[in-house]
Parts: structure tokens; sequence; C-alpha cells
């Protein structure tokens, strides 16, 4: 019964939603028809479907970038394209909130005054999110002392509580949630540090992305997107920084 009403729900809202997308097409064509084109043909018609990174993988990409820079006018319709191009609800979800710790707790909440309205639009309730306090994923206690070793040398004389917070809050139990995998995870992080133009952190990240799952093809053309969607200079000044991890990848 509740999916039945879930469906009609989305059948009302339809309609509405093919509407405010020929809306927005006009809307640009009226200032500035070039960018239209460019929307269509380069990005529609080529970078979205381009190999190298799956559409919902490029949906990750994009949600995690437009909510780093706060783009306001592409968070609703990038929320709708990524749950249409298979990005769960629940992950979405953790996306969000992953981004509130990498990307600031302003930019998570717009996130959810944009998603709002579509979760209800579409019948996604408190069953198909995350709970608050899962069981988390197993943690390897190696790797998580080579970290902690490394940013207590590094940040602890700076500043401590910097230090413990990190190792508390963020990698003994954000990274350790369940409902985003840890590849995906790695993922939204990436994506946030170049559309932040924070490129120092991004070899550690990287190298992580990598150690979970993401290969050098989807690296590679996660920057190629980014471009688009975060800046042609954002893309350059992550492009040396991954060429790096890449070659000593390869010469360990």
């Amino acid at each position: 019964m509740k999916s039945i009403a879930a469906l009609a729900l989305a059948m009302t809202f339809a309609p509405f939603a093919s509407k405010a997308a020929s809306g927005v097409e006009e809307d640009v064509s009226s200032v500035a028809p070039a960018l239209q084109r460019y929307q269509q043909e380069t990005l529609d018609n080529v970078l979205w479907k381009r190999p190298g990174l799956s559409v919902r993988d490029r949906s990750v990409v994009t949600v995690a970038a437009i909510i780093t820079r706060n783009q306001a006018g592409l968070m609703t319709e990038q929320i709708r394209r990524a749950l249409d191009n298979g990005v769960k609800p629940a992950e979405l979800s953790e996306i969000i909130t992953h981004l509130a710790f990498y990307a600031g707790w302003g930019n998570a909440m717009a996130a959810i005054d944009a998603a709002r309205p579509i979760y209800i639009e579409r019948g996604i309730g408190a069953d198909q999110l995350p709970i608050s306090v899962p069981t988390l994923l197993p943690l390897d206690e190696a790797r998580e002392a080579q970290r902690a070793a490394a940013v207590e040398q590094s940040t602890g004389p700076a500043s401590p509580g910097l230090v413990r917070d990190t190792g508390e809050v963020l990698f003994r139990d954000l990274w350790l949630r369940p409902d985003l995998a840890p590849r995906d995870r790695s993922l939204v992080t990436v994506s946030a540090l170049i559309s932040a133009g924070q490129v120092a952190q991004v070899p550690f990240h990287l190298n992580r992305a990598m150690d979970n799952g993401l290969s050098r093809e989807e690296a590679s053309e996660v920057i190629s997107h980014l471009a688009y969607y975060a800046g042609w200079p954002n893309a350059f000044s992550a492009a040396p920084v991954a060429r790096e991890v890449f070659e000593k990848r390869a010469n360990p």
C-alpha cells in the first residue's frame, strides 16, 4: 500500500518536474543561448555519456561538488538526477552527512533544504534512510594507527583538539558508517577537496580512494568531470597532484 501511495505521489509531481526543467532551459536561453548549447551538446550529450566513470558515479561527483560549493541553482536538479541515476536515498543522506565535515555544516544544511521536498515528493521515508547510530564497519587498526601517527606529528602541536576529533569523530565513526561504501565515501571526499581547491589534502585522500577501489582511469575522469562543475582552475590545480600520486603508486 505504501509503495502504491508513493508511486501515485511521484506521478502527481512528475509533470511539474518536467515543466520545471523546461522552464530552466528557457530561462538560460533567454540570457545566455551559448551556455544552453554547451549544457546540451557538451555536458548532457558528451560528458555525462563518456566512458571511464559510470553515470551513477558522475552524479555522486556532481552532487559532492555542488554541495561543497553551495551552488543552490543546481542542487535540486542534481539531487533528482542522482536518485534517477541509481544513488539510493540512504546513500544520498550519507553523502550530505559526510560533506558536513568536509564542506561545512552550513553547506550540508542547504543540501537538506534542497533534498527534503524531493524526498517527500518521491515518498522516501525513514525506512529508506540510514539509522543515526548503526553498527559500524570494521576498522583497519594498522592503517588507522599509521594515519593517526602522521596527523599527530604534523598537526598535534598546533591543535590537539583537531587531532582528537579527526580520529574519534571522522575515522573511527563517520568513515565507518555502513550505508555509503568506503570507495564512494572516498569519491565524495576527493570531489569535495578538488571542488574547494584544497589540493594539499588530495594526495592522502586520493591514495585512500584508490586503496578503497577507485581506479586510476576513474580518478582521472573525476578531475575531467569536475572541470565543468568546479571550474577549470580547480581541475588544473588538482591534475599535477593526481599525476604525482599515480606515478608514486606505479613506482613505489
